[in-house]
């Protein structure tokens, strides 16, 4: 109980902290007077500490399962392993609320600590913002989704975590995906405070540009990490689903992927000053539109943490004021309209017309995620939009995009040599059309679209390659994540072509004959782990092409909650993954079986290491 109540104390000694913040943002910005500013420190700093102290009870509270806390008692149990203990702080809807107002916490601080040499009113503004920001996720969690609530009498044991969000990919799934999400909340508040102190320059999209990398980076490995959960835990053998969740981390994404690009256009030639306010905007209120869909119940998902409509009314409240707002502040001070006059066709058009693809994609993403939605609140009609849907609709502009994102990486900031550009762009581009002609003889029964953008990811493919060898190391870090963007289209496309999935059902010792492979189900063994009991199987899998392999999927019984969970055994090589995941047939003895091999499916990771290894190359070239 103790810990329960220093928790939420700390919390509520933060919420009011965060009030005087705002009181005295607004003494210095009346005033200007320095020590106000000095008084902005050091309270930002009080406010790290006790939130930090806030989330530290509620993790001990975890970790030494004091079920008198209700979030305790809900997302714990006493036979659950130390690590799950730990992540399941986070891994509920009360908990992770705690986790983003930390991180938005600490975020501030740091920003603060960085940008000194600043100007005292921007800098004065962006707390401002970032405060109004915390203050709306403090009355929030404190209000409807307060994480410290005890219950009496004490129970003996906790209900326990999800077991499907018992995997060490998932624990730190969303810390990760958290700082992405908050790093936006920065780049908000830094754009709204620019504008105002009339301050959007080359200076300011250098300063910025480090804190959208950082979240960039958090972000693209948070999905990656998720991805990589649903493609082994869930058993779908897949690494996207275009599930709604997987969607809304996905169009944040987008849209600061664009946003740092349309950065270095500022940087370079003070152009797109008011596109990129839009897009410094819409990423945060896409981030926090996705918190309002996770955590309302409207969506059906498997990642979803809450059914309260109330909390989602709270959260669709706020969204609409922070919108408003930044709408206001935008028509108010930006004096300046987008002027194509201006561009020239250089790297700084060549973003412009990659941004908008971005933007094209975005739109398909957001649709498809909310029309159901919206379709029923209207006639009570219930729809699923599935990957057909999406595939379709990218597909159509998925091809120009490539094209032009291999070509426009070749023009200049200032002036490019078009004659050379446009020979080696065309022999490129022959090359691939030839490469994929030859290909179209496998996939010939699959489509011709299909082989055409198979020639388009080539194209682009070749065209990165060409970059990335180059001698000088001008943009080298873009080259990198540009190559490793193209290696995972590419991955993506020979995975979905070549991929294989076979259905059947087997008792133990029989076996299954496919075109080029046999599959032994050789034996079964139960053993007890912690907190669940495992059911193993061993398969023998013999091919002409290969030495034979042994996989051993499982099924787990967990002790509580009593739930049944399939776990797939994958053996992955450079070339493909064996893919195999096991269920018992209800009333029989027999378990269904299903064998997929997933070509290049390593390189879809590797490729997306590659994208975050060169924002990570930029991020530390920029500081230098």
């Amino acid at each position: 109980m103790i810990l329960s109540q220093i928790g939420y104390y700390s919390l509520v000694f933060v919420l009011a902290i965060s009030i005087l913040i705002l009181f005295y943002c607004f003494k210095q910005l009346k005033f200007l007077n320095k020590n106000y500013y000095l008084n902005l420190i050091n309270l930002n700093f009080l406010q790290s500490l006790l939130v930090v102290i806030s989330f530290s009870s509620l993790i001990f509270s975890f970790l030494n399962s004091q079920f008198i806390n209700r979030t305790v008692y809900e997302n714990s149990h006493t036979t659950k392993p130390f690590f799950y203990k730990f992540s399941g702080t986070w891994g509920n809807h009360e908990g992770s609320l705690l986790l983003w107002i930390l991180v938005l916490i600490i975020f501030s601080l740091l920003f603060l600590f960085t940008s000194q040499k600043k100007e005292k009113k921007y800098l004065t503004l962006t707390l401002l913002f970032q405060q109004i920001i915390i203050l709306g996720f403090l009355i929030f969690t404190l209000v409807t989704s307060n994480p410290f609530d005890i219950i009496f009498p004490i129970p003996n044991e906790g209900l326990g975590l999800n077991p499907i969000l018992q995997d060490p990919a998932l624990a730190v799934h969303p810390p990760i995906l958290y700082i992405g999400y908050v790093g936006c909340s920065i780049i908000f508040s830094s754009s709204l405070a620019a504008l105002m102190s009339q301050s959007v320059n080359g200076n300011w999209a250098s300063h910025i540009k480090k804190w959208a990398i950082v979240s960039w980076i958090f972000l693209t490995v948070g999905i990656m990490l998720g991805s990589i959960w649903a493609y082994y835990e869930l058993g779908w053998g897949g690494f996207w689903f275009w599930d709604p969740v997987e969607n809304v981390s996905l169009m944040p994404w987008l849209t600061l992927t664009a946003l740092i690009h349309s950065l270095a256009v500022i940087e370079k030639k003070s152009q797109l000053k008011g596109w990129v306010i839009i897009l410094s905007i819409s990423t945060f209120v896409l981030s926090v539109a996705g918190t309002f869909l996770v955590r309302s119940g409207i969506l059906n998902s498997i990642h979803t943490f809450a059914n309260d409509p109330q909390r989602g009314i709270f959260i669709l409240i706020f969204l609409f004021l922070l919108i408003f707002l930044s709408l206001v502040i935008f028509f108010k001070f930006y004096k300046q309209d987008l002027n194509l006059n201006k561009l020239t066709f250089t790297n700084d058009l060549s973003i412009l017309i990659n941004n908008w693809f971005m933007m094209y994609f975005l739109s398909v993403v957001l649709i498809g995620t909310i029309y159901p939605i919206f379709l029923e609140v209207i006639n009570n009609t219930k729809i699923s939009v599935g990957p057909p849907f999406f595939n379709k609709l990218i597909s159509i502009f998925l091809i120009p995009f490539l094209l032009f994102m291999g070509f426009g990486a070749s023009l200049g900031w200032l002036k490019s040599n078009f004659k050379k550009i446009y020979l080696q762009n065309v022999v490129l581009f022959f090359v691939s059309i030839i490469t994929s002609s030859y290909l179209f003889l496998f996939i010939g029964d699959k489509g011709l679209f299909l082989s055409l953008i198979m020639g388009g990811s080539i194209y682009l493919f070749l065209a990165t390659i060409r970059d990335l060898i180059k001698k000088n190391k001008q943009n080298l870090s873009q080259r990198i994540s540009h190559f490793g963007f193209s290696l995972l289209v590419l991955s993506i496309l020979f995975n979905s072509i070549f991929s294989e999935e076979h259905n059947f059902n087997l008792n133990v010792g029989d076996k299954f004959k496919l075109e080029k492979e046999t599959i032994f189900f050789q034996n079964i063994s139960m053993t007890n782990d912690k907190n669940f009991k495992k059911v193993e199987g061993i398969f023998l899998i013999q091919s002409n092409n290969y030495k034979d392999i042994i996989l051993k999927p499982q099924l787990r019984i967990y002790n509580q909650p009593v739930i049944i969970t399939s776990e797939a055994d994958i053996l992955s090589t450079l070339y493909s993954d064996n893919f195999i995941v096991m269920n018992k047939i209800d009333d029989s003895n027999m378990f269904n079986i299903r064998y997929q091999k997933k070509p290049l499916m390593i390189w879809i990771w590797i490729s997306t290491i590659i994208i975050v290894l060169g924002g990570t190359l930029t991020f530390f070239k920029d500081r230098k």
